[in-house]
């Protein structure tokens, strides 16, 4: 091997590490919110939420990307627009606002550089953690009506779901430059939950009586509100199913962005 093979070689390697774009991306987006779980079994994506956030990312090279978020979105479903015959009479409906922090990381399928005439779009991957809030409800005479304060199911006093939880992050997404700096993302994200309470549904009826005892008439009327059979009868039976706590709810966002590069490019050092 001659000297000259030697240096190039060289060049190359020190490029690997310092032909690379680092800095500090900011931005906003808007797009819609999906629920499914016990209340929209047959992902119905029909009936979108609006949604939207902002974005702050931090690009280690043009491969690996940190970024941080604060979302919003809107989410709801009802037992009438089910093809279900027995979710049509189980009659159950709620909505709720989300309110998110994440964290997560990004992978540019293909090597991504601001303002590069070759290297100007990627599609990606990402994964991460969120913490989110939120706290369905229900419309109730005219009157919007907190469901967890309810006990729907014969949750104990002090033992209700917790509205604020955590979730797993991941998704796929396209991005493009538009100009040297500012640049077009495009992504579906879902959030893996721990909780199947986003909806207030989730396991079997309670006992009316210990239910209006423990949370009142208004509590109970809520937990079934199951449209009656030939012969009057309700849904509600205790310890009948109303929904399925094997499967955890989940919700998605579909997003169109835009963000501002901050940062600059290094060029390789000889």
């Amino acid at each position: 091997m001659n000297k000259k093979t030697l240096i190039i070689i060289l060049i190359s390697f020190l490029s690997i590490g310092t032909y690379a774009q680092q800095g500090w991306e900011v931005g906003g987006w808007l797009g819609v919110s999906h629920y499914f779980g016990d209340l929209n079994t047959r992902f119905d994506v029909l009936h979108p939420g609006p949604a939207g956030g902002i974005i702050g990312r931090y690009n280690f090279n043009n491969r690996l990307c940190l970024r941080f978020g604060a979302n919003y979105g809107y989410i709801g479903a009802d037992d009438a627009n089910s093809k279900n015959s027995f979710e049509q009479r189980r009659n159950l409906n709620f909505n709720s606002h989300i309110i998110e922090g994440l964290a997560q990381f990004e992978f540019n399928f293909l090597p991504y550089t601001h303002g590069s005439r070759d290297e100007y779009f990627t599609p990606y991957i990402f994964a991460g953690f969120s913490v989110f809030h939120y706290n369905p409800k229900t419309k109730y005479e005219g009157e919007w009506i907190k469901l967890q304060t309810m006990g729907t199911e014969g949750q104990f006093k002090g033992e209700e779901y917790f509205l604020t939880q955590p979730a797993l992050v991941y998704g796929l997404g396209m991005k493009w430059d538009l100009t040297k700096v500012w640049s077009l993302n495009v992504e579906l994200s879902a959030r893996y939950l721990f909780t199947d309470y986003i909806d207030d549904v989730s396991s079997v009826y309670p006992e009316k009586d210990d239910l209006e005892s423990l949370r009142g008439e208004l509590a109970v009327l809520l937990s079934d509100r199951s449209l009656p059979d030939n012969e009057g009868l309700l849904i509600g039976q205790p310890g009948r199913q109303r929904g399925d706590d094997s499967n955890h709810d989940f919700f998605t966002f579909f997003s169109i962005g835009v963000v501002h590069y901050f940062g600059n490019l290094k060029c390789p050092r000889f």
